[in-house]
C-alpha cells in the first residue's frame, strides 16, 4: 500500500499509525486554532460581501457530498425566486487564474466540480484560487446575484459568510483527530464563523452527535453520455434494460464504493473501476472489449462523445446523475436565515 492509502484507512480508528501522527496533529490543531483567533480580532482581514453568503463545506478531508448538495441548494434557491451565483476554488484544475465557467470550459481550466454545477444549475459560476476575488468578479459581471453560495470553502475566512452549511458523509468524524492522525480539518466544536450554521448528513443515518438533517439520494435511471450532454433527463428504463448484465462501474471520486454500491443495490452486475479523485480521463480506463459503461456526472464533464466514439466504439457510455433533495425544513430554515441579513 502507498502511503495516502494506508493514513486514510487509518483515519478509521485510533490505530498504531494514526498514533504515531498523533503529536503532529496537535501541533496542526494549534495552527488552526491561532489563525481562527487572528480573524476574530481582526489581525486578519476579511472580506464583507453585499449580498449574502452561503458556505456548503465539510470538516474531513475528502469528499462528503459537498457538490451534489451545492447543486441541490442551488435548485432550491431558484425555486423560491432567489438569483444565486457561485464561486469555488475549481479544485484540480491545471492552474489558479480567476475565470468563469460556462458550459463551452474544459474541466482543466475550470474544475470539473463547478462545470457541473454550472451544467445543472445553470447559475454563473467563477473559480479562483482567491476566493473573495471570485466573489467580487461574480458580483460585477452578474449584477442580479442577489445570493453567492461558495461550494467548499468552510476554512476560508477571507470571505465572510451569513450560513454554513457543514456536509458530512457516512465515515462522520472517523476516529475524531484532526489531520494528519485522523481526517479532520478543525474539531468538531470549532466555532462558528456565521450567525446561522446548519448540519446535512450525506448518510442514511446521523453520523456524528452534531444534530442535523438527513439528504435524500438515489439513482433514478441512466442516460446516454452524449443525450446527458444535450440535458436529458435520466430514464429508469435504461436502468431497467441493464439489470441482470455486467456492467464497467467507472468512478474518478473519493469516496467511490458509495457509488457502486448504489448501482449495486439497483440490481446491476457491477465491475468497478476505481480511478484517483478529479482524474482527468488523459487515457480512457476501459478496455475496448466493454460493452456497457457507466460513469458518475464528475466524470461525465470529461468525457466527449465524439471521442468515445473514435476510441471506444464498441462502448455505451451512460451517464447516471445522482437524485439528491435536501429535507424541506432545512431548505425553510435557510430560506429564512437569508430572510434576517442584508
Amino acid at each position: 500500500m502507498q502511503l495516502a492509502p494506508r493514513v486514510v484507512d487509518a483515519w478509521r480508528a485510533r490505530g498504531p499509525l494514526a498514533s504515531s501522527l498523533w503529536p503532529l496533529s496537535l501541533l496542526y490543531g494549534s495552527l488552526v486554532d491561532v489563525r481562527r483567533a487572528m480573524y476574530r480580532l481582526g489581525w486578519l482581514s476579511s472580506w464583507q460581501s453585499p449580498v449574502p453568503v452561503i458556505v456548503v463545506g465539510n470538516r474531513v478531508a475528502g469528499g462528503a457530498g459537498k457538490t451534489p448538495t451545492t447543486i441541490a441548494l442551488l435548485r432550491e434557491l431558484q425555486a423560491a425566486g432567489r438569483r444565486p451565483g457561485v464561486v469555488s476554488r475549481g479544485y484540480g484544475r491545471l492552474d489558479t487564474a480567476l475565470r468563469e465557467v460556462d458550459s463551452n470550459a474544459s474541466p482543466s481550466e475550470v474544475g470539473d466540480e463547478p462545470l457541473l454545477i454550472q451544467l445543472r444549475s445553470r447559475a454563473p459560476v467563477v473559480v479562483a484560487a482567491d476566493r473573495v476575488a471570485a466573489a467580487q468578479a461574480l458580483l460585477q459581471r452578474h449584477p442580479q446575484v442577489d445570493v453567492i453560495v461558495c461550494d467548499d470553502g468552510l476554512q476560508h475566512l477571507r470571505l465572510r459568510r451569513d450560513v454554513e452549511l457543514v456536509v458530512f458523509d457516512e465515515r462522520g468524524a472517523g476516529n475524531g483527530w484532526l489531520l494528519p492522525a485522523g481526517p479532520l480539518r478543525e474539531p468538531l466544536n470549532t466555532p462558528p464563523a456565521a450567525r446561522h450554521v446548519f448540519t446535512l448528513y450525506n448518510a442514511p443515518a446521523p453520523s456524528t452527535a452534531l444534530p442535523g438533517s438527513l439528504a435524500r439520494r438515489c439513482i433514478a435511471g441512466l442516460v446516454p453520455l452524449a443525450q446527458w450532454w444535450r440535458g436529458a433527463p435520466a430514464d429508469a428504463q435504461a436502468l431497467d434494460a441493464l439489470r441482470g448484465k455486467p456492467v464497467v462501474a467507472c468512478a474518478a471520486l473519493a469516496h467511490p464504493q458509495r457509488f457502486f454500491g448504489m448501482l449495486r443495490a439497483l440490481g446491476l452486475e457491477v465491475i468497478p473501476l476505481t480511478l484517483p479523485d478529479h482524474d482527468a480521463y488523459a487515457g480512457l480506463p476501459w478496455t475496448s472489449e466493454a460493452r456497457d459503461v457507466v460513469v458518475t456526472e464528475k466524470d461525465a464533464v470529461k468525457l466527449d462523445p465524439q471521442r468515445l466514439a473514435h476510441e471506444r466504439p464498441a462502448s455505451r457510455v451512460w451517464v447516471a446523475p445522482l437524485d439528491f433533495h435536501l429535507p424541506a425544513d432545512l431548505v425553510r430554515e435557510i430560506l429564512a436565515a437569508l430572510d434576517t441579513t442584508r
